[in-house]
């Protein structure tokens, strides 16, 4: 029965959770079926300072959260260990850890030098081969910045066993939500891939909506009712500035989106009770239309390559996903599930597109190839909505809320095969969250 289910999964593709190469180096296989999340061992780093000792304790248990978070992974608690590592430099006592069953082996160093900056070291070990996965590497800052040392240590681990590029120096922009549910209050906030580091970008006060990192992180947009009409913002993440876009008279803007090379911004705007979707170069101010039908046109998405858009209309009756040219045109539908579609989201990979679906009195977010084939549903709930890809493509976060007076809105995240649910670890609620690419 284990086998039939084994070549089931691998018959769906992505739809199949990862499995651990059975020989060979140390790796795990995402796209084929699994057995278990590997186990893996990370002992505190070495303080080689005593200024180093809680960073030290601390990065360790980042890393390891990190990992253990994808689902791909099973930390070793501490108390199974027979040997401990004293040393960076220290040879591995391999026979300890296969006796516990640690196939990977994370090792490192922090160390604190003048003016508060560190250095972390780390070496990575295939357990059973007896030999490291890789070159040590080494990364530097300072002390406010420790966490994001952390952070890259994991996606430096992530990549050598999957052969895929991390996602944990990243950040995620939401919106912050408190007070009752009949009186909401929403602004925006930006966090840590993991939730730690909130801060809060506006104060309350006008209504935000759709936050959306600009491809390098540097800028976000979102719709504002600042002006008491939906208006897209831009802001600068670090100065906080804002200013904001095709703001004329009559006229509402809403669901704003970056252009893969981040000078213009594709947008829906209502005039005259007609919602067509534009471009606007950033730095003209100079916007075209790309869509002109009778019906409503919004939520568009550029392909990573900035060649398409796809977007949600109601022109065959019901809210359905198209796809046409980045420079407008014949649009071509490639939604045909019962249901009604909205917010779709290309990934970073560019083969396939996230969207939320409502279907017989349930919200789903759900992935299709880029044509429309392979449709599959991730999660289900009085409301999901709203999904964002992960740097790497490989797990989408989103917003759900549940039902009935006192209901909560939460981020959740959930890999690409649909396993892995968990519920992000915020202050507060939250919704319409918005990943950043990988943090230069």
């Amino acid at each position: 029965m284990l086998r039939v289910m084994i070549l089931f999964l691998a018959l769906l593709g992505l739809a199949a959770p990862p499995a651990l190469a059975q020989n060979g180096p140390l790796r795990i296989v995402i796209d084929q079926g699994v057995i278990e999340p590997m186990p893996f061992a990370v002992p505190d780093f070495v303080a080689e300072n005593r200024e180093a000792t809680q960073l030290a304790r601390d990065i360790s248990r980042v890393i390891s959260s990190d990992l253990t978070s994808t689902g791909l992974f099973r930390e070793i608690p501490n108390s199974a260990y027979i040997s401990g590592i004293t040393s960076f430099a220290s040879p591995v006592q391999y026979a300890d850890w296969k006796a516990i069953n640690a196939q990977a082996l994370i090792t490192g160093a922090v160390s604190v030098g003048p003016g508060g900056r560190i250095t972390v070291k780390f070496r990575l070990f295939d357990v059973f081969s007896n030999a490291p996965l890789g070159e040590g590497l080494q990364f530097t800052g300072t002390t406010d910045s420790w966490r994001r040392m952390a952070h890259k240590v994991a996606d430096q681990v992530y990549a050598r066993i999957t052969g895929e590029s991390g996602y944990f120096d990243s950040r995620v922009v939401f919106v912050s939500e408190s007070g009752p549910k009949n009186n909401r209050q929403k602004r925006l906030a930006i966090m840590d891939s993991d939730g730690a580091g909130l801060q809060y970008l506006t104060q309350g006060g006008a209504l935000v909506l759709a936050p959306r990192f600009s491809p390098n992180g540097d800028r976000v947009l979102y719709t504002s009712f600042e002006s008491g009409f939906p208006r897209i913002t831009v802001m600068d993440v670090n100065s906080l500035a804002r200013r904001s876009l095709d703001d004329q008279r009559g006229t509402m803007t809403f669901a704003p989106r970056f252009a893969p090379d981040g000078t213009s911004v594709v947008y829906s705007l209502e005039q005259g009770g007609n919602t067509d979707i534009y471009t606007m170069n950033l730095r003209t101010g100079a916007r075209s239309r790309l869509t002109s039908a009778p019906s409503i046109e919004t939520g568009p998405s550029y392909s990573p390559d900035g060649k398409s858009i796809v977007f949600t209309s109601d022109r065959s009756g019901t809210p359905q996903l198209y796809v046409m040219s980045a420079g407008g045109g014949e649009a071509r539908r490639v939604s045909f599930g019962q249901g009604r579609y909205s917010t779709p989201v290309w990934s970073p990979r560019g083969d396939m597109i996230a969207f939320t679906k409502q279907s017989q009195g349930r919200f789903h977010i759900g992935v299709m190839r880029t044509d429309g084939s392979e449709e599959r549903l991730l999660t289900a709930s009085f409301l999901d909505e709203g999904p964002t890809w992960s740097p790497n493509g490989r797990v989408i976060m989103f917003g759900r809320e549940t039902s009935g007076a006192g209901g909560q809105s939460a981020l959740y995240s959930v890999d690409v095969s649909g396993r892995n649910l968990r519920r992000m670890p915020i202050q507060g609620a939250g919704s319409d969250p918005a990943w950043s690419p990988l943090l230069p």
